[in-house]
């Protein structure tokens, strides 16, 4: 149910950027992708808020606390996105309006990731399955609506907004109240009780949650600091497969993450969910490489260019999605300090990249090399982790 849900939302995802490359162009698609980067890298709280809330949940912490937390991070979130606006623009070299629209739906991400933990918590799958789909499809349509209307990336932005904002109502609804605590698998029901849960958590889950979304998301980022506006926007739709890749298989993550925070099923958990990602991600690369030649027919000749890399950037989505499995059981075990390597690689990919890279070829090798060495390591270190007595 959970795989069901999560590609709806995915597919949901990437079909927004189909008609956005053919409608805006590669140079106005270069805008709306950096954008939507940039946005991704901003909603992290709401990434690490859902691991916090559902491995609180497993522990029997009560749905006040919880939700509580969810509150004080979205303020947060909404504030900094607020701050961030022209300190954005300014680096992208995009629009004020464009900017603030793409900022302003992080909190509203936040606000959802809170139910969406305490769904993933409780086991209550086929609800977080209807979220998910919910989600994806409440992100991408209205967006899709309005750029078929003619309207640009700014208002297509802000139209997405406004659809996560009324499915983060609806998991509210959908969730209820006083279910969370009572389910709790590591600790009695309700054990935690209505006690405060410190930002703190978050933040320590956040740190994890940045590394790996910074290492998907700062290569497009980079691409259009150094490469053609052109060649950006080719990388741009190169890097929808990497998307595919390494969101696709994260219902594995979704469903085995409960386990992973319960010390009785920890090892088991971490090695089935690296196991079925490598085997997933190898399937991906395939499929993307079989299917490569229809990219031209999809999104119009003057993505040609890179139909032949589109297996790599494959790849680097697949070594990303191996990493998240890894990263997600840090954060179940309290070890948030195997993160350390993800950003000793996101230094080396970043000071690669902005040296020596100057095509689209070079920029994804890169980014290949960078993530799969680490998604090695941090895997690694994770299963011996796991192994371990955990901290008290």
């Amino acid at each position: 149910m959970v795989t069901a849900g999560s590609m709806i939302a995915n597919i949901a995802s990437y079909l927004l950027h189909l008609p956005a490359s053919r409608w805006l162009g590669p140079v106005g698609y270069g805008e709306f992708a950096s954008l939507l980067a940039a946005q991704l890298v901003l909603a992290v709280p709401a990434l690490a808020l859902q691991t916090v809330a559902a491995r609180e949940v497993v522990h029997g912490r009560n749905v006040h606390a919880v939700r509580a937390l969810g509150g004080r991070c979205t303020a947060i979130v909404a504030v900094v996105a607020i701050a961030l606006v022209p300190v954005v623009s300014w680096a992208l070299d995009t629009g004020l309006w464009a900017t603030f629209a793409a900022l302003i739906t992080a909190p509203m991400l936040v606000l959802l990731a809170t139910e969406q933990g305490i769904l993933q918590g409780e086991g209550r799958f086929g609800e977080l399955s209807v979220v998910l789909a919910g989600a994806g499809i409440g992100k991408v349509l209205p967006a899709v609506v309005v750029l078929a209307l003619g309207g640009d990336a700014g208002f297509a932005l802000v139209a997405s907004a406004v659809g996560t904002a009324v499915v983060a109502l609806t998991a509210r609804a959908l969730a209820g109240a006083e279910l969370a605590g009572t389910g709790g698998t590591a600790a009695g029901p309700g054990s935690a009780g209505p006690s405060r849960i410190g930002v703190g958590a978050v933040l320590a889950a956040s740190q994890v949650q940045l590394a790996l979304i910074a290492l998907s998301s700062m290569d497009l980022v980079i691409a259009r600091m150094v490469l053609t506006n052109e060649d950006a926007g080719l990388y741009a739709l190169g890097a929808v497969a990497t998307k595919v890749a390494f969101w696709l298989p994260q219902a594995v993550g979704v469903v085995l993450y409960p386990r992973m925070a319960n010390p009785v099923h920890s090892a088991s958990a971490v090695r089935s969910a690296l196991a079925v990602l490598v085997g997933l991600g190898g399937v991906l690369v395939v499929g993307v490489a079989v299917a490569s030649p229809l990219v031209p027919m999809l999104v119009g000749a003057d993505y040609a260019p890179v139909q032949s890399l589109l297996w790599a950037f494959a790849l680097h989505g697949a070594c990303l999605a191996v990493l998240q499995g890894a990263l997600l059981s840090a954060i179940a075990g309290e070890r948030t300090h195997l993160a350390a390597v993800a950003w000793v690689g996101l230094v080396v990919e970043m000071a690669v990249m902005v040296t020596v890279a100057s095509t689209v070829g070079q920029m994804i090798t890169i980014a290949v090399s960078v993530a799969s060495v680490t998604a090695l390591v941090v895997s690694v270190l994770s299963v011996r982790a796991a192994r371990a007595p955990r901290p008290d």
